[in-house]
């Protein structure tokens, strides 16, 4: 949980000094500071995957099921979305579930979606799947607690090959490196799909 509140400790450190000017925006879009740190993230989770000859090992005494474990986190996002426009009736079905097919991705969903839709929804998207992210990072510990191991990979979306891969495999375990990365890869790779279905409808 300590770990997870210093990442968002980052997080609004960032926002605060984007929001203030404290730091030119040409000195971090111009350089791609934000992904050459995430390269350097992917490089040390690969590099702890590698030092541990027992992740492969016990990726292979998993349950074939697991495999599964993405359709499920997409059935499950789409039935939420499905729920939510119930209550916000201001927002048509298709809004919704072109929404929640972000997965947490939403530098590419939310571009989709402003292409389509507009800027306001567009936003609303950014927001979301923003959330999406920073949820499973502060509640990564509570979900593994209290829903299992799987529980923080399932909310992670697409983010779990990536940004929340490390959260992930601090509180599910080493074991699940390999399962994350695999459903990150399989909902990421859906987003585009899945988003512009949505929003052609």
């Amino acid at each position: 949980m300590k770990g997870s509140l210093v990442i968002i400790c980052f997080f609004i450190s960032g926002a605060l000094c984007g929001a203030y000017k404290l730091i030119p925006i040409n000195a971090v879009t111009d350089n791609k500071i934000s992904f050459y740190a995430l390269c350097a993230l992917m490089f040390s989770v690969g590099l702890s995957v590698g030092n541990d000859p027992r992740t492969l090992k016990n990726f292979r005494s998993l349950n074939p099921r697991l495999i599964f474990l993405p359709a499920m986190t997409i059935m499950g996002t789409l039935a939420g979305s499905a729920a939510v426009s119930l209550i916000l009736t201001h927002r048509s079905l298709t809004d919704c579930l072109a929404i929640g097919s972000g997965f947490g991705y939403y530098s590419l969903s939310s571009i989709f979606i402003t292409e389509y839709k507009g800027a306001e929804l567009g936003t609303i998207a950014l927001l979301a799947n923003i959330s999406r992210e920073i949820l499973t990072l502060l509640g990564a510990p509570l979900l593994v607690r209290w829903f299992g191991n799987l529980a923080p990979i399932s909310a992670g979306g697409a983010t779990t090959m990536d940004t929340t891969l490390p959260i992930i495999t601090q509180t599910a375990g080493q074991q699940f490196v390999v399962v994350s990365i695999f459903h990150g890869f399989v909902v990421d790779f859906s987003v585009p799909f899945l988003v512009t279905l949505f929003c052609s409808l």
